[in-house]
């Protein structure tokens, strides 16, 4: 497996471990629990920052171009389904930030628009996750030629340079084990979302 590849495939296993914490969230709320504002701010910061600028980002600029060279159209096909599911995750990661940026506690409304969006955010970024760890990722080293392989190696990690002068990567995984320790889950559960037709749907 290329070093770009094992990287993103490591990085889907912290955005699961997230997932997992986001739905033990919402399950609290809907249970009638409230919650710190805070914790929703801090939610959507992992997944715009980490999850979206980061890890999409990389897939976006990086390995969807190389593959769009090797025979992937970007408007059609698995490509196109992956960039569709990235911006509909980014609907629902807004919602959560623009909670998180409100004053005092939640109100009822706040309250059900937190539990909606991760209602729509866990399965879409775990049945994503499945899919590309399963299906789009095998497909892309088994059609762009080694070398080209290696070259993406090279321009993911100049990517993930760039990023950290940007951004607190460190940080951001930090914020992650953070929200784990404070909704603490078994991120297996979401295996109820992966299963093989949401897989193959991608193809």
């Amino acid at each position: 497996m290329n070093q770009c590849i094992e990287l993103m495939m490591r990085e889907h296993e912290l955005i699961v471990e997230v997932l997992a914490s986001l739905q033990a969230m919402a399950e609290k709320l809907a249970a009638g629990s409230q919650m710190p504002r805070q914790d929703v701010a801090d939610f959507g910061r992992f997944f715009r920052d980490f999850a979206d600028k980061c890890h999409h980002g990389k897939e976006e600029d990086r390995l969807f171009v190389k593959m769009r060279q090797f025979g992937f159209p970007q408007d059609s096909g698995p490509v196109a389904v992956m960039l569709a599911e990235h911006d509909a995750g980014r609907q629902e990661v807004r919602g959560l930030l623009g909670i998180g940026a409100g004053a005092g506690p939640l109100n009822e409304a706040e309250r059900e628009r937190v539990i909606e969006c991760a209602s729509q955010l866990v399965p879409l970024l775990y049945g994503h996750i499945q899919k590309e760890n399963n299906i789009l990722y095998p497909m892309a080293q088994s059609a762009i030629p080694s070398a080209e392989m290696e070259r993406l190696d090279e321009s993911c990690e100049a990517f993930d340079e760039q990023i950290r002068g940007q951004l607190d990567v460190a940080g951001l995984k930090k914020l992650a084990a953070e929200l784990m320790r404070r909704y603490p889950t078994d991120p297996a559960q979401l295996a109820v979302y992966g299963g093989c037709g949401a897989c193959h749907s991608a193809a």
